[in-house]
């Protein structure tokens, strides 16, 4: 437990935290949205400092990042804790209530990363930014020990403490759930405009990739799926967006998406967008040169055409980080 960040202390003693946009206003010995920040005597505390619920190996695509050293494995944890509250949220296990948690630390992440080869750790699972002090004080180590940090994030925080962040991470996925702030409203328990906004400030400071689900009848409309593709494309074409399949999980139990919607989506995206990828089908995982169409990235076989990042057959850099 560690005090946390971003707060105001106000009258009768009670809090408010302005780590996310939510701005909870929280009575003594009650928490806020997340759970995991609570008022004790008129003090914020971040009671989940140092506690995690998940620590796996994965392949970085699981993240899914597929620009950001593809092919390598990374180091993923993850804290009990989220900020939003989705109906169809694949982990709520871990992130919809209260579990039994394990201490890490730094120290012992460069432990493991040293242990199996690996030079990347991902807050990833559950809501990285709900682990605010814990990932800020491990990050500043971990890059000192030229460990990489990716956050994998539903992009909810308000700009000063993303701002005071973002220069200890390297690469952020951050899931754009839809284009419609009633869908965030109703489904998500938040707003749109918050994760715009951390989109564009990311952008400006780290690799970004996007994420967005598609849900049948509730965010598959195509006119609102070309409002999320021009907001993409007038930061930059060339950021990778990811359309995913979904399936019936937690409260939400409507039928899978048809594949032919994840197909339509991507044609769609592609008259704006240089990379674009369809998530949870087994197809569709490969990256092609944006320029002269060349297979660079073969994600079955594992092989690459590029050299130092650009496709070899006609010299196109490509966005991201590479080998």
């Amino acid at each position: 437990m560690k005090e946390a960040k971003y707060y105001l202390k106000l009258a009768d003693d009670k809090v408010q935290c302005k780590l996310c946009p939510h701005n909870c206003i929280i009575s003594q010995n009650s928490a806020g949205i997340c759970r995991t920040r609570k008022n004790i005597s008129g003090t914020l505390y971040a009671t989940n400092h140092g506690e995690t619920v998940s620590l796996n190996i994965d392949p970085i695509e699981k993240k899914p990042l597929y620009h950001f050293y593809p092919g390598s494995k990374i180091l993923s944890i993850g804290s009990n804790s989220c900020n939003f509250s989705c109906v169809f949220c694949q982990n709520y296990e871990i992130s919809q209530q209260i579990v039994p948690t394990s201490k890490i630390s730094a120290e012992s992440l460069i432990a493991m990363c040293n242990e199996h080869n690996l030079d990347s750790v991902a807050f990833t699972y559950t809501e990285p930014f709900t682990w605010f002090e814990f990932i800020l004080d491990t990050a500043k180590i971990l890059k000192n020990e030229n460990i990489k940090v990716v956050l994998v994030t539903n992009g909810y925080i308000n700009a000063e403490p993303l701002e005071e962040l973002l220069p200890y991470i390297d690469a952020m996925n951050i899931d754009l759930k839809a284009f419609d702030d009633d869908f965030y409203h109703r489904y998500c328990g938040g707003h749109l405009e918050p994760v715009l906004q951390t989109i564009k400030i990311a952008a400006q400071s780290c690799h970004i990739e996007i994420t967005n689900l598609i849900i049948p009848t509730l965010n598959d409309d195509m006119n609102e799926i070309a409002k999320l593709v021009d907001f993409v494309a007038d930061i930059d074409e060339e950021i990778p967006l990811h359309f995913s399949r979904y399936f019936p999980c937690y409260k939400l139990h409507l039928a899978p998406t048809p594949i032919e919607i994840l197909h339509k989506a991507k044609e769609l995206a592609k008259k704006k967008l240089q990379n674009v990828y369809l998530g949870n089908i087994l197809t569709e995982r490969n990256t092609y040169c944006p320029k002269c169409g060349e297979l660079v990235i073969n994600r079955i076989s594992g092989s690459e055409n590029l050299e130092n990042g650009c496709c070899k057959s006609c010299g196109k850099k490509l966005y991201g980080r590479f080998k």
